[in-house]
């Protein structure tokens, strides 16, 4: 953990963590249907920009970073009121 791009990163890996278990104990029906492909995706995402920023490509690691987390808001969709239909 030496560089911004790890904990921002692992910070977004942890919101991943945290938003499938509780999702997988939830009682509540989900309305979507998650698959395990699209945590798949954003873990990689953050992995790959990772290790893009540690090696000093940081024009292609940043905008990689907000294209995970776009990813994640329309795919995975954290917040329940946002957005709105």
């Amino acid at each position: 953990m030496e560089t911004p791009y790890d904990w921002i990163t692992v910070a977004i890996f942890a919101g991943l963590v945290v938003l499938f278990m509780q999702r997988s104990t939830s009682d509540e029906v989900q309305d979507e249907h998650d698959s395990l492909l699209l945590y798949l995706g954003a873990g990689l995402g953050c992995a790959v920009s990772n290790y893009i920023g540690n090696e000093g490509m940081h024009f292609i690691a940043i905008p990689l970073i907000l294209a995970t987390l776009a990813f994640i808001i329309y795919y995975l969709k954290p917040f329940k009121s946002w957005p709105k239909r």
